[in-house]
């Protein structure tokens, strides 16, 4: 038995406000897309996007049980993934002129001690997605 492909499902809070920024600004195309829910690709990444704009917890009691539909909108933005590309540098200078990089990022690329070289961005909800490409790692 082998495990395979892991896809990321990031909750968002417009799914055609979502939709636009991947395009626009990571560069992903479309697959698929409806109103709740999306599937964008770029190469061989495949990100999932799915609407969390459930905004009845804000009417209920602070003592109410606050996850019911489990679509809040308060989860948009508290997602993150990770991936994987050959050229990380080539990307970073691309999403550097995007807009999209995390604060943590905007110095450049970080060589990690176990054995990648990353940056971090984040979407127009706020969920983090980074992105590597392995090193050998430093002792």
């Amino acid at each position: 038995m082998q495990l395979g492909q892991t896809i990321p499902a990031l909750p968002v809070r417009d799914m055609t406000a979502a939709v636009s920024c991947y395009g626009d600004r990571f560069g992903f195309t479309v697959k698929y897309q409806d109103t709740g829910f999306a599937v964008l690709l770029r190469d061989a990444a495949e990100i999932h996007l799915w609407e969390s704009s459930d905004h009845s917890w804000e009417q209920r009691d602070s003592l109410d049980r606050p996850v019911r539909s489990g679509a809040e909108s308060f989860i948009a933005g508290t997602a993150s993934c990770r991936i994987q590309v050959d050229e990380v540098d080539v990307l970073y200078d691309e999403l550097k002129l995007a807009g999209v990089l995390h604060p943590v990022s905007r110095g450049g690329l970080q060589d990690t001690d176990f054995g990648t070289r990353e940056f971090a961005t984040k979407d127009v909800d706020g969920n983090l997605i980074s992105f590597f490409r392995r090193v050998t790692p430093r002792n």
